[in-house]
């Protein structure tokens, strides 16, 4: 492959591109590709380490190509004279997880894995045992890889089976929390795994507790993902959820995403527990046990702010990106200011007293503790939240930027919207507001507010807003459609037929 194929491989602090011909694309993550990237990845972790043999363990989700650039890795690996040890199938969390166990004493792992992205697609995420690599370790690597200055050596493959040990983990923090041995005994709980990793869960997590999960949901491995996409934040998919929650008279609904770093969940009523109420269910647990700060991404709603606020915390709204919510709610604690908390609307939830690690299964133990909590007093999930103040209506809406500087372009369209918000009737710029632009608006002018931004990786200006009121995001919108329609490389046909509609 050549440096340039090689460094565009980049997503975020992941590997990603299309490794199968599967939906007719180009493959561009090719087991040649993941070779190298081994082999580079031993040689950037060899120098950082200054070890000549490492130990390397290795994981893959559910995906169609996750046996041949498993393969491939192994090749490119032990060429480098690393000892690979294959984890099997496993959760994205559980890798890095596997790196806390001391006496494995592992240098690095990696998770064969593309998330929630079409079945066509795979990658790499990479851990050492401080956490997952950032963008720039990344770009190292690859630049390693299209440059030819590899390690070399003669390791060998192994296995070491490490997801038992991992549930059996959480299955212990459950019982510690609730002071029983199956606190779950007589509940009907629901798993949607989407036929991705998630499926463990019900036999080795729920069923130890003693939940019942008969009429749970596509928990064999398949990376066609025939039914619906595993996504906690896809339609189809929570809807099947909710429809399984009803049909069973299920006290709760799981779902995670295809490699198990995000979950969401569905109450007894079939109502979803998603976004702004996943993350004040979860906020309140933590915020009685002691005050402090949740940090959450730029999307979350007022009432949101509100609920956080009444349960003694402060919201701390930051930027899209896990790892950008992740490293803010780190940066606070070092600085003093007790955040136990870092979530993103997506559901990406990072604990402290969990590594900041964003673990969907994890997540979804402590909302199995607030439930057991919930029904000892004769209450439910719902309860809970039954303050958080909902907006009457959201919208998202996706506009493309088609100009090759879209980043520069969206920029500057952005801070002509600030500069027209400061004269617009009834409007005011959010203070504090850490990217794009969110702009607060009066009851008589949309009752709500809205958020520009530029997105992270994508030529796409998305567009958040929320209405306490029918019609007001409309308002909102067409405020911003009048600045934005003089930005002609926009494409704003997403928002003038959300306007029109």
């Amino acid at each position: 492959m050549n440096t340039t194929d090689i460094l565009k491989l980049k997503s975020g602090t992941d590997v990603r591109g299309v490794a199968s011909p599967l939906l007719g694309r180009k493959v561009t993550l090719t087991c040649e590709a993941t070779e190298l990237i081994a082999r580079a990845f031993c040689t950037w972790l060899a120098r950082k380490t200054g070890k000549d043999t490492l130990k390397i363990a290795l994981g893959n989700d559910s995906r169609i190509t996750a046996d041949a650039l498993v393969a491939a890795f192994e090749s490119g690996a032990t060429q480098s004279g690393a000892d690979v040890y294959y984890t099997g199938l496993s959760s994205t969390p559980s890798m890095f997880m596997i790196l806390q166990d001391k006496a494995r004493g592992y240098d690095g792992s990696v998770m064969i894995t593309a998330s929630h992205l079409p079945a066509d697609r795979n990658g790499l995420k990479f851990f050492v045992p401080e956490g997952g690599l950032e963008g720039g370790d990344v770009d190292e690597i690859l630049s390693i890889a299209a440059g030819g200055d590899l390690a070399k050596g003669e390791g060998a493959v192994h296995k070491d089976y490490f997801m038992g040990e991992y549930c059996a983990q959480l299955v212990e923090r459950v019982r510690e929390a609730c002071g029983s041995q199956r606190p779950l005994e007589g509940k009907k709980i629901i798993v949607d795994a989407g036929n991705g990793a998630g499926g463990f869960f019900t036999e080795k997590v729920l069923e130890p507790l003693g939940a019942d999960t008969a009429g749970s949901l596509y928990l064999e491995p398949d990376g066609t993902f025939p039914h619906h996409a595993p996504n906690p934040e896809d339609k189809a998919a929570i809807e099947a959820l909710k429809a399984a929650v009803l049909e069973n008279r299920a006290d709760l609904g799981i779902i995670f995403d295809t490699d198990v770093d995000r979950a969401g969940a569905v109450d007894v009523r079939g109502e979803e527990i998603n976004r702004n109420r996943l993350i004040a269910l979860v906020s309140a647990s933590l915020l009685k046990k002691r005050p402090g700060t949740i940090v959450t991404d730029s999307v979350t709603s007022n009432g949101l702010t509100k609920f956080i606020e009444a349960h003694g915390g402060r919201h701390h709204r930051y930027m899209r990106g896990y790892r950008n919510v992740i490293d803010e709610c780190k940066r606070l604690n070092d600085a003093g200011e007790y955040s136990p908390l870092a979530v993103e609307t997506s559901g990406h939830c990072a604990f402290k007293d969990n590594y900041f690690l964003d673990d969907g299964a994890y997540l979804i133990t402590e909302i199995l503790i607030i439930l057991a909590e919930q029904l000892k007093k004769g209450e439910r999930l719902y309860d809970l939240v039954k303050d958080l103040e909902e907006p009457a209506e959201a919208a998202e809406i996706r506009l493309p930027v088609n100009r090759d500087d879209f980043r520069e372009y969206g920029q500057r369209a952005l801070e002509a919207l600030g500069r027209a918000a400061a004269h617009m009737e009834g409007a005011s710029i959010a203070v504090p507001n850490y990217e794009g632009v969110r702009v607060n608006f009066s009851e008589q002018c949309g009752d709500g507010w809205l958020l520009a931004r530029m997105s992270l990786h994508e030529a796409i200006l998305p567009v958040n807003t929320e209405s306490n009121s029918k019609g007001g995001c409309k308002k909102m919108a067409a405020a911003l459609l009048a600045v934005l329609q003089n930005f002609g490389d926009i494409d704003c046909t997403a928002l003038k037929n959300y306007i029109d509609g």
